[in-house]
């Protein structure tokens, strides 16, 4: 990393976490555009896809109560 790219980022450490937050989401943005719109276009695509098979009855919903506690003893242990 260059002496400048240090600088900066020994400034953005001593920024408060939701600052913090708002310039990585920045940088974040700042990477190629082009790639973002694929990036976009590939959640559009599942959204449809997932819209149509819940609309055939191919797929359903869940509880979010049931859905939690299938988390909390598949994913955490408890």
């Amino acid at each position: 990393m260059t002496a400048a790219a240090e600088k900066v980022l020994a400034i953005a450490l001593e920024l408060s976490e939701k600052e913090r937050a708002a310039v990585a989401a920045r940088l974040l943005e700042s990477f190629d555009a082009g790639e973002r719109e694929d990036i976009k276009q590939a959640w559009a695509d599942e959204i449809e896809r997932r819209c149509t098979a819940l609309d055939s009855g191919e797929e359903g919903t869940s509880d979010w109560e049931e859905f939690r506690s299938r988390i909390e003893r598949d994913v955490l242990k408890r």
